[in-house]
């Protein structure tokens, strides 16, 4: 395989075909914020703004201006994104709702903590392309608020019953991996450091676990042991593995060597648990023991998942060289 080939035409398709798509037919000129329910002519079929992928537009095109080109239409379009999240997305308290309608008003409470982190990656990220302070305390408020739930990330909006079966999810220090090298020049040096070293440690030493093959579970009892119940059985391959490309990150910006090996086997370990030998692709859940999911949706196999799964092969192969990753 050459890899230079293979690099050019991401690289192309990325800038010819999908950043187009998306800048030209995802602006709400109207209301501001993006269209994300689109068909694949980008005709608008649901007109509903969803928090997370409003963020994620924010970030990418803030990106883009920042680390490819200075592109006055990405930035331009950033901007509108943000000031449309600005006025709209939280409750005035840097909660950051799960959906509003077109016009931005609620829809759906702020009870998912992706909302805030991808909030904050967002206007970190717009931050430095704009050098507004007015961004990066919205960032680090919204960090605050994030540390402030990591025991209970969905707060008053939590369904489950306390004390009767806790368990610790791994979603909020999987993405805090990604959020705290994200927002690195707003955070302290010391507390950057201590919520690394605490997310390397969840991540590798608490839902890693070695007498699984080393894959990574969605969630574990309080104490870090293993949980017999479906929450506790349940394996997420896409999120266990997009986990081991900020490890990677981690483990660059912390040259320890170590820790990208340990992330790259990880990787490997979890692409062969999840893979379906049948069919080919990866599936979305499992359960640890072979018993059904409660997730209809199981066997489906979801464009992310491969698409988190070929960044952190390529990031393995880069750092590493492996021929499993390239293979």
């Amino acid at each position: 395989m050459n890899i230079n080939k293979l690099i050019q035409q991401y690289k192309d398709e990325l800038l010819e075909n999908v950043i187009p798509f998306w800048l030209n037919k995802s602006q709400d000129k109207e209301f501001g914020g993006y269209f994300t329910c689109l068909r694949g002519n980008g005709d608008v079929f649901d007109t509903d703004k969803f928090v997370w992928l409003q963020a994620r537009q924010v970030w990418m095109f803030s990106m883009l201006y920042n680390k490819v080109e200075k592109r006055q239409e990405w930035l331009d379009c950033a901007l509108q994104g943000a000031e449309f999240l600005k006025k709209h997305g939280h409750d005035g308290n840097y909660n950051w709702y799960f959906s509003l309608d077109r016009e931005g008003n609620p829809l759906i409470e702020p009870y998912n903590i992706f909302s805030y982190t991808f909030a904050a990656m967002a206007f970190g990220q717009l931050n430095l392309a704009t050098g507004n302070e007015e961004y990066a305390e919205i960032a680090k408020k919204t960090f605050d608020v994030i540390l402030s739930r990591r025991d209970n990330p969905k707060a008053k909006w939590n369904k489950a019953h306390s004390g009767t079966r806790d368990v610790k999810n791994f979603a909020l220090p999987m993405i805090l991996s990604n959020l705290s090298l994200e927002i690195e020049h707003l955070i302290d040096k010391d507390f950057l450091q201590q919520t690394i070293d605490e997310c390397i440690h969840e991540v590798m030493n608490v839902f890693r676990k070695p007498e699984l093959g080393g894959i990574v579970v969605e969630n574990v009892n309080l104490d870090g042991s293993l949980s017999d119940s479906f929450d506790g059985r349940l394996i997420n391959p896409g999120h266990g593995i997009e986990s081991m490309w900020f490890i990677m990150d981690l483990g660059e910006r912390l040259n320890r060597p170590e820790l990208i090996e340990e992330a790259v086997k990880t990787t490997l370990a979890t692409l062969e648990y999840g893979w379906d030998k049948e069919h080919g692709g990866i599936f979305y859940f499992m359960d640890r023991l072979g018993h059904p999911t409660q997730q209809l949706e199981a066997d489906q196999k979801l464009w992310w998942v491969h698409i988190e799964t070929m960044i952190t092969l390529l990031k393995g192969y880069q750092h590493t060289g492996p021929k499993e990753c390239m293979d």
